[in-house]
């Protein structure tokens, strides 16, 4: 644990030095334009890999990055970021891989309440299950179920109460899906960007045929 201490007093001697007003600024303010709801794997760093310093990103990260309406600590930080703080963004980012979904599509259990909230990553691949490539690779199969998977929780955040009202009294507000790649670092707008309630059905169904036809070959 010491080593932590002495990385972040290193952290914290190196920002001052290239920018000594850095620490005082932040504590004086805190308006992020963007609130990102990602996956807890400790590979996918949220900050680092879109390029942003402390402040500039308000985040939320649970297992296969889900947004469960039930799920009062998500919902509770969807309304500080749009009602509190204005983001005027907000990205849901799976990665490939994910172990959340893994487990749900090889039927892993884990054992305890970690296999209750992966359930919600089954009902996903459910839906969907008519045209999921089962007939390769796992790995292919996990990988379109990931990137379906996004385009759900960037739809459930959009049918909150938080993001229609906000929409509602004309706030600008986005809802984005992306996903990471760990092999390469890069990230890949999944096509579904939405503004307004209006246009989330036809977002979406583009976005899912555009995922599918690309995992079926057409």
């Amino acid at each position: 644990m010491k080593e932590l201490f002495l990385n972040n007093q290193k952290w914290a001697e190196k920002v001052e030095e290239d920018n000594p007003d850095f620490f005082q600024d932040l504590s004086e303010e805190h308006a992020p334009e963007y609130l990102w709801i990602g996956c807890s794997d400790s590979r996918v760093p949220a900050n680092e890999i879109i390029g942003l310093m402390p402040g500039e990103l308000f985040v939320h990260r649970n297992v296969a990055n889900l947004v469960v309406h039930s799920d009062l600590n998500c919902l509770s930080v969807i309304q500080l970021a749009v009602e509190k703080l204005k983001v005027k963004h907000v990205i849901i980012c799976g990665h490939y891989g994910c172990g959340g979904v893994t487990a749900s599509v090889s039927n892993q259990k884990f054992g305890g309440l970690i296999d209750n909230w992966l359930l919600n990553v089954q009902d996903v691949e459910y839906l969907h299950r008519a045209a999921i490539d089962y007939s390769g690779q796992e790995e292919r199969t996990i990988n379109q179920v990931c990137e379906l998977n996004v385009i759900e929780q960037a739809v459930n955040v959009s049918m909150t109460s938080i993001v229609l009202d906000a929409w509602a009294r004309g706030q600008k507000l986005v809802i984005h899906g992306w996903i990471y790649s760990m092999t390469d670092g890069l990230l890949k707008d999944l096509g579904v960007n939405i503004s307004n309630a209006e246009e989330m059905r036809s977002q979406y169904n583009s976005a899912i045929e555009d995922i599918n036809r690309r995992y079926s070959g057409g």
